[in-house]
């Protein structure tokens, strides 16, 4: 399995250092992954032209990638705009006020119940289902909509999808890679999974705690060019528009009932995915048409455009600064051969999992070792902020290091998979956590860097484990 490093390797390795060192100090990284593109171009094609037009179709290819988020996000915002002008989404959480009456209670509560909703369809339409009715509850008891957006990322893109048991993707993926069933892959990543989650999650919220209390806390909304801020329209003031009482509360149980019916039909006609999110798009499409109509009358098929406009530039205006990040990170993957051509190695499958099979490769191998070489690896492989595209290399290199260990192939390839899902799945990586940021209107920048820590330590006190499970 041995893989010849390239220059272009170890220049993506220098850019990924960069990277993480500016966001650790909460700096802008545009520029420096726009250099690391046209250096990767530069080294591939050693042409000007080429490592040139490189960066803008990196761009091209990150946005294709990103479309359907932006599509989601942009769809449910502007569902979310009429909802709160007409009341109904002030109707609609009137009810969950009893149960969440403190931001402690906010948080645990929002993050329970996301997690519950991404173990059956994902944490993406998850964040577009319950976020818009949840926020305003929370934050109406004091709960920082940032406390907000990382219980859902916690919950939902961390426990719910790097343990994944009801849809089976993950373990799936990794467990083949292993050369294992499936259920052994399940069953080793119970302990791993819960331990990452209670540490991660009671360690993010004592340190927002704390940080309230001593008046450092910083809410990381997304603010606009002219200085004011660029919410998700969830604490919009605008007049609101009338709507008759008794319509107001029929819509807001028919709402809910038809977001029900999307579970439904995720289970009965087992939509996954990509799939799932465009069911929850197309009914949020229907609903903000029928309540436009309903609340502007005769102007109600030129506002239901204006809503459309406003949900779009929110969500261009969000991802504006993520496309150029995200368009390096994709050069780890398949983007860079289908940009620059087949300059790799023979046998190579992509920069990042190069990078992971030689860190496998170079460290002698033992249950120790091996458990903080898949801790490492998944996580590396998971910078390119998909979490599933490097699983399986986790998979097969904690197959390597079981076979020379003589034992804890399923501990491992657990371990590599929550490694790789927490790290690119959605908390750490400012673009893979784009749905819960985008509809709490907070920063992806922001809500990563106060992810940082309690992810590192929960990754930290999950490999102790490790050690002692294989």
């Amino acid at each position: 399995m041995d893989i010849q490093l390239l220059p272009i390797h170890w220049v993506y390795l220098v850019f990924i250092g960069f990277i993480l060192a500016l966001l650790i100090k909460r700096r802008d990284t545009t520029m420096i992954c726009v250099v690391g593109i046209f250096a990767l171009g530069l080294l591939a094609t050693e042409t000007l032209s080429g490592s040139v037009s490189g960066i803008f179709n990196s761009f091209i290819y990150a946005t294709k990638e990103l479309m359907g988020t932006i599509m989601i996000i942009s769809i449910i915002v502007a569902m979310s705009r009429v909802l709160i002008r007409t009341g109904i989404n002030e109707t609609m959480v009137a009810p969950l006020t009893r149960f969440l009456r403190t931001p402690s209670l906010a948080f645990w509560g929002i993050g329970i119940i996301m997690l519950v909703t991404s173990f059956f369809f994902w944490p993406s339409p998850g964040v577009a289902l319950i976020g818009a009715v949840l926020l305003p509850v929370a934050v109406r008891v004091g709960l920082p909509a940032l406390g907000a957006a990382m219980a859902m990322n916690l919950f939902g893109h961390g426990i719910a999808l790097s343990g994944d048991y009801i849809i089976q993707g993950a373990p799936k993926l990794t467990a083949d890679a292993a050369g294992l069933p499936v259920t052994a892959v399940m069953e080793a990543s119970v302990p791993l999974v819960i331990v990452m989650g209670l540490v991660t999650t009671i360690t993010a919220f004592w340190m927002m705690r704390r940080d309230m209390k001593n008046g450092k806390w910083r809410d990381g909304l997304v603010t606009s060019g002219s200085g004011g801020t660029l919410t998700s329209g969830i604490n919009d003031k605008d007049t609101k528009v009338m709507l008759a009482p008794n319509v107001r509360k029929w819509l807001a149980v028919i709402i809910p009932l038809l977001f029900a019916a999307d579970v439904i039909a995720m289970f009965v006609l087992d939509l996954q995915g990509g799939d799932a999110t465009a069911l929850v798009g197309g009914t949020a499409v229907f609903i903000l048409i029928a309540v436009t109509l309903l609340a502007h009358r005769n102007k109600g098929l030129e506002q239901t455009t204006s809503y459309l406009i406003e949900g779009f530039v929110f969500g261009f205006k969000v991802f504006g600064p993520v496309i150029p990040i995200a368009a390096f990170f994709y050069l780890g993957d398949s983007a860079f051969v289908e940009l620059f051509g087949k300059v790799l190695p023979q046998g190579s499958h992509g920069i990042v999992n190069d990078l992971g099979v030689a860190l496998a490769d170079i460290v002698p191998l033992n249950g120790a070792v091996g458990a903080v070489t898949l801790t490492v690896t998944g996580a590396i492989t998971g910078l390119d902020g998909s979490g599933f595209s490097g699983i399986s290399l986790a998979g097969s290199v904690a197959q390597l290091f079981a076979t020379a260990i003589g034992s804890g192939a399923a501990t491992l390839t657990a371990l590599g998979q929550v490694a790789a899902i927490w790290v690119g799945g959605g908390t750490l990586i400012p673009w893979a956590l784009i749905p819960a940021a985008a509809i709490c209107g907070v920063s992806p920048f922001e809500l990563a860097r106060r992810n940082l820590k309690p992810v590192l330590i929960g990754l930290a006190v999950t490999t102790i484990v490790a050690m002692f499970l294989v």
